[in-house]
């Protein structure tokens, strides 16, 4: 789990966005277009800057064979700081074929503003 985490920050730090949305679940697919998700990423670059540190807030661990994510489920908050600013990070990942893949990813920050 940690290390799906670990794989999407280096991702979004090195602005590999095109690769999180082609290895996200089909939810994130579903969800938002290509552009739409880089879009995304680039504003919490320009807004917030780098991760400096994260510091695991919650985890959640679900099994549901119905609701809004149907199977097994990790949802994780992290109290950020970022480069220009601080927030609570929320990764929610769902296990495909096998591995963890994103599904919703949220930041909340007043430097978003």
């Amino acid at each position: 789990m940690q290390s799906a985490i670990s794989a999407l920050s280096d991702d979004i730090a090195a602005g590999r966005y095109e690769k999180i949305y082609n290895e996200a679940a089909q939810e994130w697919r579903r969800d938002s277009t290509l552009d739409q998700s880089n879009e995304v990423f680039k504003t919490l670059q320009t807004k917030l800057g780098r991760v400096s540190n994260r510091a695991l807030h919650t985890a959640t661990e679900r099994d549901d064979s119905s609701g809004p994510l149907p199977g097994h489920t990790f949802t994780l908050s992290y109290q950020t700081k970022f480069d220009r600013g601080d927030g609570m990070e929320t990764f929610t990942l769902v296990e495909r074929d096998g591995r963890w893949q994103l599904a919703r990813y949220f930041v909340n920050s007043t430097a978003l503003k």
